[in-house]
């Protein structure tokens, strides 16, 4: 006796546990975005996908669709033999590919025919794209965003954690950007997301969060690294209560030269930042932070960098700054443990 194919949208609000989301689209795609916690198993690998485009466009559908048909069946069986065949009989997947078409559609009807039961989502990708969009402009309104603001280095991701250890909601926006928000900021062995992929996790934040309490996040451009902030997360943030974070420039200095340490022994990488900022600053400056770098005098290139570029550039208290102008101030001293669970629970305590 065979399964049947139920088919759903998204989100699904019929209380159904899924044993497994199976995005069924091409390795490619799947990389560039998918729904959170889903598994890949391409019914066309990318090579195979833009063959049958190419079929389609130069021979004809006809052709496309017989020559699309051997690959996904082939394709099929091997994850059924690799995938599925320790599957119970009540397993429950649900199955998407770009707009539910054929491809998610092959995928459910070998799988109903086995015996289990299938779920199929209706409009595919594409529907849980527009789903996210639409959540993410909803939902961001309601919430009581705190921006934590203030000079480079001051120590803004570290107060965020300390605040989601002491139990508060955090949107860490340099964590999921995967970038830490300056010409220095980029790691080229864990490079960014793609951007639909950066809002789906913004998405999946934003929906966590409970609405009666506040949501603590760093204050960034509407720009990090190459991702924008959907904007209508950077114009809440723009009008939210804003908490400043101050610091001296030497405690700042030791921070950031600790927290760039994987920097160091990569001297060319150095360079060719410090490059970057040709245009900005005359070429003896640059010479002089080359200089710097190649003698190791690391704390004492931070601490120039901080004083000669980041500082003269972003001022908080600039009348053009986008944010409100702050509510109340913390200094931080020190960026050791101590120091910063105190500075968090002062935080904390502006709310009460």
């Amino acid at each position: 006796m065979g399964g049947f194919i139920e088919k759903t949208g998204f989100p699904v609000t019929r209380g159904i546990e899924f044993d497994e989301i199976i995005d069924v689209r091409s390795p490619s795609e799947f990389a560039e975005d998918h729904i959170s916690g889903a598994v890949n198993r391409p019914v066309l690998n990318d090579l195979e996908r833009t063959e049958i485009g190419t079929i389609y466009k130069q021979v004809s559908a006809f052709d496309a669709r017989k020559k699309g048909a051997a690959m996904v069946s082939r394709n099929i069986a091997a994850h059924i033999e690799n995938s599925f065949i320790d599957r119970g009989k009540d397993y429950k997947p649900l199955i998407y590919c770009w707009r539910g078409g054929h491809r998610s559609e092959s995928m459910a009807t070998v799988l109903s025919d086995i015996g289990w039961r299938v779920y199929f989502l209706e409009g595919g990708y594409r529907t849980y794209r527009r789903h996210v969009i639409a959540e993410i402009e909803r939902r961001i309104v309601l919430l009581d965003l705190v921006v934590l603001n203030g000079f480079t280095g001051a120590g803004k991701t570290l107060i965020l954690k300390e605040l989601r250890d002491q139990g508060e909601q955090i949107l860490e926006l340099e964590g999921l950007a995967r970038h830490k928000g300056s010409v220095f900021g980029g790691d080229p062995d864990n490079p960014q997301p793609a951007q639909k992929r950066f809002e789906s996790m913004l998405y999946d934040r934003i929906i966590s969060y409970d609405p009666s309490r506040p949501v603590y996040v760093e204050a960034e451009s509407a720009k990090i690294g190459k991702l924008n902030l959907p904007n209508p997360i950077w114009q809440k943030m723009k009008e939210s209560r804003v908490i400043e974070l101050s610091s001296p420039l030497a405690c700042r200095a030791e921070y950031l030269t600790n927290d760039y340490k994987e920097w160091l022994s990569d001297l060319d990488r150095i360079e060719n930042t410090i490059d970057r900022l040709k245009g900005f600053h005359s070429d003896k400056l640059l010479l002089r932070w080359k200089d710097m770098a190649r003698s190791r005098q690391w704390t004492e290139l931070t601490a120039s960098l901080l004083e000669e570029h980041y500082d003269r550039r972003y001022r908080p208290e600039k009348e053009k700054s986008h944010f409100q102008k702050p509510s109340q101030r913390v200094e931080i001293t020190r960026h050791d443990q101590s120091n910063l669970k105190a500075c968090a629970e002062m935080i904390r305590s502006f709310r009460i």
